[in-house]
Formats: C-alpha cells, sequence, structure tokens
C-alpha cells in the first residue's frame, strides 16, 4: 500500500509542477497583451489562470500533508518523549482529519453543482474546477491514514 501512495504523491509532485508551468501561458498572455498593442486582451486568460492557481493551491496542501509541512502550528509544548510526539501528531492529524471530512462533504454538492455550470469565458465545465476540494479532502484522508500507521510504530517504540 506504502508503494501506491508514493507513487500518488509522485503524480501530485508532477502535476504541480505541471500546472505551474502552465499557468505561466495565461499570465503571459495577460502581460504581453497590457503592453503590446499587437496582442488582443484576452478575458480567458484571467479565468484560466485562476483555475490553475486553485488547482496549485490544492495539490500543494495535498503534498505539503503528506510532508508534514502544513496545516502545523506549534500550540502545545514540544513533547520529549516518542509517545508524547506520537499523540502531538496525533492530535494535530486530527485537526487536518476534521478539515479534510468539511472539504469532501461539502465538496460534493459542489461537484454535483458544477456538472451543471459552464465558466463564461473558457466554456470550461466547472466541475473540473470544483472537484479540487473533494479530490484535495480524500487525498488528505489517504495521506492521514499513512501517518496514523506511522504515528502507531512511534507510540509503540517501534523504529519508523
Amino acid at each position: 500500500m506504502r508503494k501506491l501512495v508514493d507513487g500518488y504523491y509522485r503524480l501530485l509532485k508532477v502535476l504541480l509542477a505541471s500546472l505551474m508551468g502552465l499557468l505561466m501561458i495565461p499570465v503571459g498572455l495577460q502581460i504581453f497583451a497590457r503592453y503590446i498593442g499587437l496582442i488582443p486582451r484576452y478575458i480567458w486568460t484571467e479565468e484560466m489562470a485562476r483555475f490553475c492557481f486553485i488547482w496549485i493551491i490544492l495539490i500543494g496542501s495535498m503534498i505539503a500533508v503528506r510532508d508534514g509541512t502544513h496545516f502545523s502550528v506549534d500550540l502545545l509544548p514540544t513533547p520529549k518523549t516518542n509517545r508524547g510526539k506520537a499523540l502531538a501528531n496525533m492530535f494535530a492529524d486530527f485537526i487536518v482529519f476534521l478539515v479534510a471530512l468539511i472539504f469532501i462533504v461539502w465538496g460534493l454538492p459542489l461537484v454535483k453543482f458544477g456538472l451543471l455550470q459552464e465558466s463564461e469565458m473558457a466554456e470550461l465545465p466547472m466541475v473540473y474546477i470544483y472537484s479540487a476540494w473533494p479530490v484535495a479532502g480524500i487525498t488528505w484522508v489517504i495521506f492521514l491514514a499513512e501517518k496514523l500507521g506511522d504515528n502507531i510504530k512511534l507510540w509503540r517504540g517501534e523504529n519508523r
């Protein structure tokens, strides 16, 4: 199972890098359209840049949840034992899990709503944009389940 999750994680990194590169196209067109009179101003470029940005943010958050570099604030005292570390990690992961459930529960009706809509300028089905929220929530749950297994091993004193 870990190999499957590792593969998904690598895919997310490739998607993130690809979207960052893709974002440069509409933004570049917007800049050139402002300063060079030869290129007409395209309104769809702003819409496409926004859609790329939404996916970039959510894919970045998925990667950060697996890396443990997101959604954590040092409010608790620094644990001195492995059991304390495991407990603190599980508490922080539980809070992220609650947010993931919110993204899934309220994201699915948003996806259904997106099936009925198209974007104004690019005429792209909005389901492609709205699906980012439940996908992020489901991915967070997958990565949190993996982290839970690691924290249980840490609690038991097994090598990570």
